[in-house]
């Protein structure tokens, strides 16, 4: 087996700590990203890394093995080889013999550290099990399953988000022909569908004295809703029916016949239990009040020309406040968007349907 791969060693570092785990990594200060900046070798590192995950092929499922599994000491082990040839130096000089016995006793220690440091991640199969879509702004959490089929167990193996201002490792072992799962999150910068960033694994097992690290680009690619407008505006009014089938009118405040937000000094009589008790198990605590005078003919449509804002990113932040607003309240929405329109409907389908057209215009 190789010390290190050829092409691997610009990556990252070797570490400068040696024991296991290493310390949280601390968050990049404005200091350092100025100094990094005048660094001339900055942009070379950064570039070799952007043409490295690119040669990287995507997929859900990664099997370690030995070419895509690469090793480099530690900070520690650096200075233990150093510490090494001192002693070796110094049995020479003398004729120490056990100056001798500790000098290749330690060495080989090192050695059979560096192997099973390297055999601790090989033959791991990472597999990816890709997130729920999640409204902008936010974390988002995804799950990765380690599996391994040796009879003993491995230790001490750490993920992370390469290239996230700094990496927050979650550490993990995994039993013996067993699995383990950890979870993962970053912050999308954008609305719409993008790839999962890539992962990093690594471990320094048992010695810490030896960095073995693999790097991985899962194939998922997960949906960004935008963010909702906080505080959620009123609803538009609705507008006529030109055929003049039924629905639910507006009252030009958000309100519509039929269903209604409470009021303070409703009777009891009217409030729609069945909606505020999913309201209540979701954590909202909205309640609906029944407020039908009469039917007329109107339908809700929720356009982006009239969400008044100069932004078009507001604009469509408003419209998805707007979408959330009226899917609590239980009401039939349409959505007009630039490039198509979504009919009238209801329900978890619908809203979800709207949101997604949302986050793709």
């Amino acid at each position: 087996m190789a010390l290190m791969n050829s092409v691997a060693s610009p990556l990252l570092p070797p570490a400068d700590t040696a024991h296991l785990p290493p310390p949280a990594a601390r968050a990049p200060t404005p200091g350092h990203r100025a100094l990094d900046r005048l660094n001339p070798l900055a942009s070379v590192r950064r570039r070799f890394q952007r043409w490295w995950q690119e040669r990287l092929p995507f997929c859900d499922s990664l099997l370690l093995t030995q070419r895509n599994v690469y090793i480099l000491p530690t900070g520690a082990g650096w200075m233990l080889a150093l510490t090494l040839l001192v002693l070796l130096i110094a049995s020479i000089n003398f004729q120490i013999n056990l100056g001798y016995l500790l000098t290749f006793l330690l060495a080989g220690s090192a050695v059979v550290g560096m192997h099973v440091c390297h055999a601790n991640l090989r033959g791991i199969i990472l597999q990816l099990q890709a997130p729920e879509p999640h409204f902008l702004g936010g974390s988002m959490a995804f799950k990765v399953q380690l599996s391994s089929a040796r009879r003993s167990p491995r230790h001490g193996i750490a993920l992370s988000v390469h290239g996230a201002g700094g990496p927050q490792w979650v550490w993990t072992d995994v039993p013996a022909q067993g699995q383990a799962s950890v979870q993962l999150a970053f912050k999308p910068a954008r609305r719409g569908l993008q790839r999962l960033p890539t992962l990093t694994a690594e471990t320094r097992f048992p010695l810490g004295s030896f960095r073995v690290w693999t790097y991985w680009r899962p194939a998922a690619q997960v949906l960004v809703y935008p963010a909702p407008e906080v505080p959620a505006p009123p609803l538009p009014p609705a507008e006529p029916l030109a055929d003049g089938s039924g629905g639910a009118v507006a009252q030009g405040s958000g309100e519509f016949d039929g269903v209604r937000a409470y009021r303070r000094g409703d009777p009891f009589k009217r409030v729609v239990w069945k909606k505020a008790a999913k309201s209540l198990a979701s954590g909202s605590g909205d309640l609906l009040s029944r407020d039908a005078p009469q039917i007329r003919h109107h339908e809700l449509w929720l356009d982006l020309a009239q969400a008044a804002l100069p932004d078009p990113e507001a604009r469509i932040a408003r419209l998805t406040a707007w979408v959330l607003q009226a899917d609590r309240m239980g009401l039939n929405y349409g959505l007009r968007l630039p490039g198509g329109q979504i009919a009238p409907g209801a329900g978890a389908a619908h809203r979800r349907r709207c949101l997604e057209a949302l986050a793709l215009c």
